[in-house]
């Protein structure tokens, strides 16, 4: 996780950026060199506020400008040469690049950060240019939100923009962003994925969410026991596309430039093993944790915001169900989750978003800072605030940039995999995500690791997306792949399929560095948890503790694990979660033990099986 963070000046320069769009940036201390006279400052500035009104107060800072990333700062674009238009598109395609199809132009802002801003005239014509820019390189400008700058002692009114910058797809080139969605039982998951991607409200009772469920004793209950995925659309210009004007999900895939899947998760504690399995395999860069207003944080709600917070997932709230109460009960349960997100464990900074300009902010300083969390409060019968949490997923932008997705790309295929199914007139269909290389159909690869620890030839046919056909599948992206005729009963979810090139390494034995959450008495050799690492879930018994005979709550230790029924590929620093009825922990692979089978002087194709 730490990879796909920026770095820390960035981080600090995501706190920063806020402070210049609020409307009390002047009393931000951080803008200034010195505290002391930035106390004095705003002193000074309420006494002449009140007398002169036009003394000339510090001007407010956005971080200077950064080489990489997607956001750029123009002060203006005011009737360029062509010499000069052409040096500024292709700018502009470097920064889209970089954000992989979205980029933020700042109009009015210096490069060292400074806010000067643009009269009227300048303000259009820079627009036009940028317009103009936009549509050189095949791409659409939004505007997402201007601001008067009035520290200037003239009398002329300047404004600074936001501007977000979208590309048009290319042939199968959406941005592809994974949302999971977590919170308690009867907190409303369902009904808000239902009414954000089917593009109708909920009756009240429950009519969004019947869409969703995959199963009758689903639509029975009205609880949500298996993983199930919806998507929504953002089109080139910010507009939402869903199934209120789309029939297929291949239509609204080809109207979109980004994509935001949603990974419904169950909010049940008996169906908690199902829960973690979506967190750990399917990597979701964000996760949603709604809250109902009426109950509170209540049930897993807590549970399910460590599982993230463990996993290291960068989380933001919904609080739903606000038509149902009155607004000091809503208030109430927004004061309970700022109390339980500051608390030392979590160290979060809450943001409770109430204007589209709170939401533009708490999208881009979420994904830059780590402590971040914006919260919502939503209603799925009355639409409330709903268009807010539209504008929030508009802009989230990724969290790995394009240099970090091109390294993993030139690396060896290695897809996981998640689901396992049999389709008639297609045969056996495998879903997951590809971890690393790319994919495409036609290609050989091998999968396992089987009981016996081999690994077996298959080819892949075709490739879908979001239920459209895709010719080439690249690292980080989720899809189903067609396998033909090959044996299901040889697949197992756990599985990895990898290039022939690949020397992987299977274990039954692996080492992890690990810490105990939770646990009734102690923990010793002998004693057998549930272990997910990845898109693996095995039971594992524990062999011995470096150093330490037992494990209270609280304490580290490095603690050998054996799987007990076969070998698992498993990746050198990949997080490790475990769990036993009220035992829990987490941790992280340090060591892997290879079978008896690998050992060196052993060719690798004698791992290899033809099916």
């Amino acid at each position: 996780m730490d990879a796909r963070i920026d770095s820390s000046g960035r981080r600090d320069g995501a706190a920063q950026a806020s402070g210049p769009w609020s409307n009390n940036d002047h009393n931000n201390g951080r803008k200034l060199p010195k505290k002391p006279r930035a106390r004095r400052g705003k002193r000074g500035r309420r006494r002449r506020s009140k007398k002169t009104r036009g003394g000339k107060s510090p001007p407010p800072f956005l971080p200077p400008e950064a080489e990489e990333g997607n956001i750029e700062y123009k002060l203006k674009l005011v009737n360029p040469t062509q010499y000069r238009f052409e040096h500024l598109a292709t700018q502009l395609k470097w920064r889209l690049q970089e954000g992989r199809g979205e980029a933020v132009y700042q109009i009015g802002v210096e490069d060292n950060g400074l806010l000067v801003g643009l009269t009227e005239a300048d303000m259009k014509a820079s627009l036009k240019t940028l317009h103009r820019m936009a549509e050189k390189v095949g791409a659409d400008i939004t505007l997402l939100r201007e601001r008067e700058v009035d520290y200037d002692l003239d009398r002329n009114c300047r404004k600074i923009a936001e501007v977000l910058v979208r590309k048009v797809p290319d042939d199968q080139q959406f941005l592809d962003l994974r949302v999971a969605v977590l919170g308690n039982v009867d907190a409303g998951k369902s009904t808000l994925l239902g009414v954000l991607t089917q593009g109708e409200l909920d009756n009240g009772r429950g009519r969004a969410r019947l869409n969703l469920f995959r199963h009758l004793h689903e639509i029975q209950t009205g609880r949500t026991s298996s993983i199930s995925f919806e998507i929504l659309g953002f089109n080139s210009k910010g507009e939402v596309v869903n199934y209120s004007e789309s029939r297929t999900a291949e239509e609204i895939c080809e109207s979109s430039s980004k994509m935001i899947t949603f990974i419904d998760l169950a909010g049940h504690h008996k169906y908690l093993k199902t829960t973690i399995f979506g967190l750990t395999s399917y990597c979701p860069d964000f996760a949603m944790l709604v809250v109902s207003a009426n109950t509170g944080i209540a049930g897993t709600t807590r549970e399910h915001l460590g599982l993230a917070m463990a996993l290291k997932v960068p989380i933001f709230i919904v609080v739903s169900k606000v038509d149902l109460c009155a607004r000091g009960t809503v208030e109430r349960t927004v004061r309970q989750l700022e109390r339980i997100l500051k608390q030392p464990g979590c160290n979060k900074v809450p943001m409770v978003v109430c204007t589209p300009d709170d939401a533009v902010t708490a999208a881009q300083q979420f994904t830059q800072s780590a402590s971040i969390t914006p919260i919502f409060s939503v209603s799925s019968v009355s639409g409330e605030s709903l268009d807010l949490l539209k504008v929030f997923l508009n802009i989230l932008p990724p969290l790995s940039n394009s240099k970090e997705q091109e390294e993993l790309m030139q690396q060896l295929t290695e897809f996981q995999v998640d689901e396992i199914y049999s389709v008639p007139d297609v045969g056996t269909v495998v879903g997951g995500t590809l971890y690393s290389g790319v994919c495409r159909e036609g290609e050989r690869l091998v999968v396992g690791p089987t009981d016996e620890g081999r690994f077996l030839r298959l080819k892949v046919g075709s490739i879908q997306r979001n239920r459209s056909a895709c010719r080439v599948l690249r690292a980080g992206q989720a899809a189903t792949l067609a396998l033909g005729n090959f044996d299901r009963s040889l697949l197992r979810k756990g599985m990895v399929m990898v290039s022939p090139k690949m020397n992987p390494t299977i274990c039954c034995q692996f080492e992890a560095a690990i810490v105990l959450l939770f646990h009734a008495k102690t923990f010793r050799r002998g004693s057998q948890v549930t272990v997910h690492v990845g898109n693996v879930r095995q039971t594992a018994t524990v062999e011995c503790l470096h150093g330490k005979v037992e494990l209270r709550t609280g304490e580290r230790a490095v603690v050998r694990f054996r799987f007990i029924k076969h070998p698992e590929y498993l990746r050198l620093g990949a997080k490790l979660l475990f769990r036993e009825g009220v035992t829990k922990g987490i941790g992280h692979v340090t060591r892997l033990l290879p079978t008896a089978s690998q050992n060196h002087d052993q060719n690798h194709n004698q791992n290899l099986q033809d099916h």
